[in-house]
């Protein structure tokens, strides 16, 4: 794809924080940006040039939006694959390409092509049945994790079963829907890495983060991560098996398990700018959102070393409140994603506290 030159406008299916900061992002390359999100006053659709507000599979909205943009790109994996699709259909180039977000999509297609590509992953069956959850809970050992194949998030849709017995009543708790089953990983740390390709194949990483979850959400990234050169090389080695086995564009986090002896299993891939990368905004000489927009607007990609130490922390629902008063500390730097209600749980802003490397 020819580079877009500036003044060109890109669309971008969702309007939650990730398509606000890319919003922000395109805007400082003197890109517009039309988001198509169903939520009239969604957070993105404030900094953009302009919202359609219709479902994502909308024909109409979808014509709108090929008219008006030179390319169409995601803020979160859950769009229709249909609806990109269908926009290719109309003629504009989509990236990342439908293709990976179907896979994305359906816990056991991720895990069946990140094997096929050369990026391990912990054991798993897929079970359609109590019956079928049982048996490969046996076959894992007995004690496994089941998730439902699709949807769910920040550990929503999944729960653990200390047996067989338990993982069929916990395929009944989870709505008797198609499910994974995953052997438990015996990991010391998590860590993701945030990669991104182009449209002529060009393949940059930022480096590692460490990562600490707290009931199935995210709490605190630490970027750079403290990893020897060897693990490093090998999770930017799973990175771009990941993105040129998916013929990607764009910007993608893969989250990773490091066991004890030091190798890496990947847990899951998000096509998109990803929670655990948001240090970049502030510790890095490209962050990821700059460089999602470069790579889909046919851009080369940005430096990705570190500039900084940073923790990043995510605030939830009333933690916001806090914003103040981490405003009078000269080492954070504040990321508000304006969202009207801070419910409980819900990702309302982060904080990044930088220090020296």
């Amino acid at each position: 794809m020819k580079p877009l030159p500036p003044g060109s406008t890109i669309g971008i299916l969702g309007g939650g924080q990730l398509g606000r900061m890319l919003a922000l992002a395109a805007g400082r390359l003197g890109l517009d940006v039309v988001i198509l999100d169903p939520e009239p006053d969604c957070p993105a659709a404030r900094v953009s040039a302009r919202h359609i507000a219709a479902h994502y599979s909308d024909p109409t909205a979808l014509a709108t939006l090929a008219e008006l943009c030179g390319v169409v790109t995601v803020e979160f994996e859950n769009v229709p694959a249909g609806a990109l699709e269908a926009l290719i259909g109309l003629g504009v180039p989509v990236a990342p390409g439908p293709r990976a977000l179907a896979i994305a999509q359906d816990r056991v297609d991720e895990k069946t092509f990140l094997n096929a590509a050369g990026a391990p992953t912990v054991a798993f069956a897929a079970a359609g049945t109590a019956e079928e959850a049982a048996r490969a809970a046996a076959d894992l050992g007995g004690r496994v994790l089941i998730k439902t194949r699709r949807e769910g998030y920040d550990g929503k849709g999944q729960a653990w079963a200390a047996s067989p017995e338990a993982a069929a009543a916990v395929f009944r708790d989870l709505g008797g829907r198609p499910v994974i089953v995953e052997a438990p990983a015996a990991f010391r740390r998590e860590l993701s890495v945030i990669a991104a390709r182009n449209w002529a194949g060009m393949v940059a990483a930022f480096p590692l983060a460490e990562n600490v979850h707290e009931n199935g959400i995210l709490r605190r990234s630490t970027a750079p991560a403290g990893v020897d050169a060897k693990t490093a090389q090998r999770a930017e080695d799973i990175a771009r098996k990941v993105l040129v086995g998916l013929d990607y564009v764009g910007v993608a986090g893969i989250e990773l398990f490091e066991l004890e002896d030091g190798s890496l299993r990947v847990n899951e891939i998000a096509p998109r700018v990803h929670n655990s990368g948001h240090w970049t905004q502030d510790g890095a000489a490209t962050d990821q959102f700059e460089q999602h927009i470069r790579a889909v607007a046919g851009w080369p990609l940005g430096p990705t070393h570190a500039t900084a130490r940073v923790e990043m922390t995510n605030l939830l629902g009333d933690e916001v409140l806090q914003l103040p008063a981490l405003a009078a500390d000269p080492a954070c730097r504040l990321h508000v994603y304006g969202k009207r209600e801070a419910r409980a749980g819900r990702k309302m802003a982060h904080v990044n506290r930088i220090s020296g490397l």
